[in-house]
C-alpha cells in the first residue's frame, strides 16, 4: 500500500472541530461549502496518490542533473506530473481571482498542501516556493509588477524562488554582499552569489522568477540596507510573454544533499543580471519575510506530512511483519509468529506518532483558519487577534512539527528494524527528506529565539495573553462536562505550566538574555504541547458530539482512545520542559569553549 492522503481526518477537523461552515459569510468561504471542500480534497488526494506518490522514490534515486550549459534536468516523470498539476489548477487554489486564482480559503489550500507534500516532498517544493514568490509580490509589488508576474506565478506556469543565503552568511542576512547597481532605464544590475536556492533552475516551467536580496550601492550596512529585487530567468514581454534570456543569472551547480534529491538545490551566480526593485529601497527584508513566514508554515506542514507518510509505512509493515509472540499469548496461533504490531514497544512508537499527527493536523489547520480570519474577517478585533496568533505561532508550528516529525520518521525506521535501514523500504527516504526541515527557513533554534525574544514581547505580550484567555474561556465553558474531564484537566495543567514558564522568562530573560536563549527550545516545545492539548480537547468535544448524536462509526471512539494516549503518555512532557527551562543558562554556559 502506498501513501494514502488523510482526507477523512482533514474533513473531520474542518467540519466538526473548526466548523468551517460557520464562516460562509466571509470572502472565499461562500464558495467553499463542506461538500465542495470534500470534493476538492478527494480529487486532490487522487492526484497526489496516483501521480505524485509514484515518482517519489524514483525522484529520490535519480535526482536532478546539472549540465555544463547551466541547465538542470529534473527526474523522470516530474515534467509530466508538473504539467498535469498546472493543467488541473492545483497551485491556484488559494490565489486571488484577480490573478487567475480560485480564491479558496487558505485553510483548504493548506489541507491540499499537506497531502501533496506527503506524497512527494521534493516535487511539492517547486509550486510551494512559487506561491511564496507570488505572496511577496502581491504584498509589495507595483501594479505593473503584479499584472506582469502574478497570473503566471498563481498558476505555477512560471516558477518562483527566494534568494537569501550566501556562502559567508546564512541566518545573519546583514552580512550579505550581493550588490544592486542602478541603471538608466530604472532597472538594477544584480551581482553576487546565492547558495542553497531551492528550484533555482529546472526544466518544469517556461520561466523562473527569482526574488533576490541585495544591497543598493551606498545603502546602510546591516539589515537596514537590504532591498528585494525581481530577477527573472527570461525577461518578460509587456504582455506577459517570454522575452530574451537574462544572461546575467545562471545556475553554477547543484548541491549534493542528504535528501530531497528530486528538488534542485542550486548555486546561483548573478553577474550584472537585470532586476527590478520591489517596493521601496532598504525595505527588502520586511517584504522577504512575507515569503519566509509563509514558507515557515509550509515547512511545519512538511514535518507533519513526512511523518504521516512514514507512520503509514510503519503501520503497514507492523501489520505484516511476523516476529515473536504477544506477551499475553499468541494472537496469530496458526502462524509461525505474531505480527509485530502486538508488541507494546511497537505500539508505543505508533501511538506516539498517531497522537501527535492527529493533534498536529488540527493545530495546523486551526492556524490556517487564523490566517483566513486575519485577511477576511470584517471585524477589526478578530483580524488583530488572528494576526497576533499567526505571528506568535509561526515559529512554534515550524519548529515543533519538524522536531517531532523527524522523531516520528526515526521511530518509523525503528519499527521497520533492519529493513528500514535499507533502500528496499521507504523509511530511509522519509528520514533523509525530513531532516532539512529542521534547518531551512530559519533553524529550529532560531525559531525558538524568535519566539521568546520577539514574539512574546510584541505589543506588550498581547498575543500570548489572548491565547491564554481563549484557553481559559474554553476550560471555563466545559469544566463541568464529565465526558471531557480528562481533556480539560490536561489542558488546564499544560496551560498553567506554559503560563509559569512565560512569567519565568519575563522575570529572568530580561535580567540575563542568555537565560532566555537557554530556555527557548524547551519553551517552544512546551508551547507546542499546550497547543496540542487544546486541539485534543476540541477534538474530544467534536467526537463526543458525534457519538451523542448516535453516530456509531468507530472513527470517533478511536479519536477518544488516541486522545487519552496523548494525555497519559505525551502531555506529561510539559513538566520536564518547565523544569529544564527554569534552570536557566548557568549549566549551559559554564564550560569554557576550550574544554569542548
Amino acid at each position: 500500500m502506498g501513501y494514502q492522503a488523510p482526507v477523512r481526518d482533514q474533513m473531520f477537523v474542518l467540519r466538526d472541530v473548526l466548523g468551517l461552515d460557520n464562516y460562509a459569510n466571509l470572502p472565499g468561504f461562500a464558495d467553499a461549502s463542506l461538500d465542495v471542500v470534500e470534493q476538492i480534497l478527494t480529487e486532490g488526494a487522487r492526484f497526489c496518490e496516483e501521480v505524485l506518490a509514484p515518482i517519489n522514490k524514483t525522484g529520490d534515486r535519480e535526482g536532478c542533473v546539472w549540465s555544463n550549459d547551466n541547465t538542470v534536468r529534473t527526474p523522470k516523470g516530474f515534467r509530466e506530473a508538473y504539467s498535469a498539476m498546472v493543467e488541473a489548477g492545483w497551485p491556484a487554489l488559494g490565489a486571488e481571482p484577480a490573478f487567475g486564482g480560485q480564491g479558496l480559503p487558505r485553510v483548504v489550500n493548506l489541507a491540499y498542501s499537506e497531502m501533496s507534500s506527503g506524497a512527494n516532498m521534493a516535487f511539492s517544493m517547486y509550486p510551494g516556493l512559487t506561491h511564496g514568490a507570488y505572496s511577496a509580490i502581491l504584498e509589495g509589488g507595483s501594479d505593473e509588477q503584479k499584472a506582469l508576474y502574478l497570473p503566471k506565478l498563481a498558476s505555477a506556469q512560471w516558477g518562483g524562488t527566494m534568494n537569501l543565503t550566501e556562502p559567508q552568511c546564512g541566518t545573519d542576512l546583514g552580512l550579505l554582499r550581493t550588490k544592486a547597481a542602478p541603471q538608466a532605464d530604472g532597472s538594477y544590475a544584480i551581482s553576487g552569489q546565492k547558495i542553497w536556492i531551492s528550484g533555482g533552475e529546472h526544466d518544469l516551467t517556461e520561466n523562473i522568477v527569482h526574488l533576490v536580496l541585495a544591497r543598493i550601492e551606498g545603502a546602510p550596512a546591516g539589515v537596514r540596507g537590504i532591498s528585494l529585487f525581481i530577477v527573472p530567468k527570461f525577461l518578460p514581454t509587456a504582455d506577459g510573454g517570454i522575452g530574451p534570456r537574462n544572461e546575467g543569472v545562471k545556475c553554477a551547480g547543484l548541491e549534493e544533499k542528504m535528501g530531497i534529491h528530486g528538488n534542485a538545490t542550486c548555486v546561483m551566480a548573478y553577474d550584472e543580471a537585470k532586476g527590478w526593485l520591489i517596493g521601496e529601497p532598504n525595505t527588502g527584508l520586511r517584504l522577504m519575510f512575507v515569503m519566509m513566514n509563509e514558507a515557515r508554515l509550509g515547512v511545519g506542514l512538511q514535518g507533519l506530512s513526512q511523518a504521516e507518510a512514514a507512520y503509514q509505512a510503519a503501520v503497514a509493515f507492523a501489520r505484516d511483519r511476523l516476529q515473536g509472540r504477544s506477551l499475553s499469548g499468541p494472537k496469530n496461533p496458526d502462524g509461525p509468529a505474531d505480527p509485530i504490531i502486538v508488541h507494546p514497544d511497537i505500539r508505543r512508537m505508533l501511538m506516539d506518532a498517531k497522537a501527535t499527527l492527529e493533534g498536529g493536523r488540527a493545530f495546523m489547520l486551526w492556524a490556517g483558519l487564523q490566517g483566513d480570519l486575519m485577511h477576511a474577517s470584517p471585524d477589526a478585533a478578530t483580524r488583530e487577534k488572528a494576526s497576533d496568533y499567526m505571528g506568535l505561532l509561526t515559529p512554534v508550528l515550524k519548529a515543533y512539527f519538524t522536531d517531532t516529525g523527524f522523531k516520528i520518521c526515526s521511530d518509523a525506521m525503528q519499527v521497520h528494524g533492519g529493513s528500514g535501514f535499507t533502500e528496499h523500504f521507504p523509511a530511509s527516504q522519509y528520514l533523509r527528506d525530513i531532516r532539512i526541515s529542521l534547518i531551512y527557513e530559519g533553524a529550529n533554534g532560531i525559531q525558538a529565539l524568535d519566539l521568546v525574544g520577539r514574539k512574546l514581547a510584541a505589543n506588550g505580550g498581547r498575543a500570548v495573553m489572548s491565547f491564554f484567555a481563549e484557553v481559559d474561556a474554553f476550560i471555563a465553558e466545559h469544566e463541568d462536562a464529565a465526558d471531557l474531564r480528562p481533556f480539560i484537566d490536561g489542558l488546564k495543567s499544560a496551560k498553567l505550566q506554559l503560563q509559569d514558564a512565560t512569567m519565568w522568562l519575563m522575570q529572568n530573560g530580561l535580567a540575563n538574555p542568555e537565560n532566555a536563549g537557554a530556555a527557548s527550545t524547551d519553551y517552544l516545545h512546551l508551547f507546542g504541547l499546550t497547543g496540542l492539548a487544546y486541539m485534543w480537547a476540541l477534538i474530544a468535544k467534536a467526537a463526543n458530539g458525534r457519538i451523542a448524536a448516535g453516530d456509531t462509526d468507530p472513527f470517533y471512539k478511536n479519536k477518544l482512545v488516541t486522545g487519552r494516549y496523548f494525555l497519559e503518555r505525551i502531555l506529561p512532557e510539559t513538566g520536564m520542559r518547565l523544569a529544564k527551562l527554569k534552570t536557566g543558562s548557568a549549566a549551559v554556559m559554564a564550560l569554557e569553549a576550550e574544554a569542548f
